[in-house]
């Protein structure tokens, strides 16, 4: 991916990794504050260029996201990010309520960590 992006992410790897190379936001917080913070910058004209629900982990199952979006903000809001982020917070609080996110270890959570940033790292290479 050669457009200038902005990667905002709750997951520790993925701020350490990329904060040399993108403007990374750091939300401390779980995956729902992630997606209304990328809400809060679609609504501002930034469009959404990797899907935040992108693996076939359930949004339940693991405590990390990292999407990109981009750095430039347009004056017209993206409809499809608007869409792409609303659908991607039903769907998340849908299997929250329904399934709670498991205590995971601390090995299991790097693991999280690393397959979240390895799948955000090959979409912008």
């Amino acid at each position: 991916m050669k457009e200038p992006s902005i990667i905002i992410t709750n997951n520790p790897m993925s701020k350490e990794r990329f904060s040399e190379a993108f403007v990374v936001e750091y939300i401390e917080g779980n995956v729902i504050e992630v997606f209304n913070r990328i809400r809060d910058y679609v609504h501002k004209g930034h469009r959404i260029l990797t899907h935040p629900l992108m693996s076939s982990i359930k949004p339940n199952e693991t405590p990390y996201r990292t999407v990109a979006i981009s750095k430039k903000s347009e004056e017209i809001t993206d409809i499809n990010s608007v869409i792409l982020i609303e659908n991607s917070i039903m769907t998340t609080n849908k299997f929250l309520n329904d399934f709670s996110t498991p205590n995971w270890s601390d090995k299991i959570l790097l693991d999280f960590q690393l397959i979240d940033y390895d799948l955000i790292y090959h979409a912008l290479n």
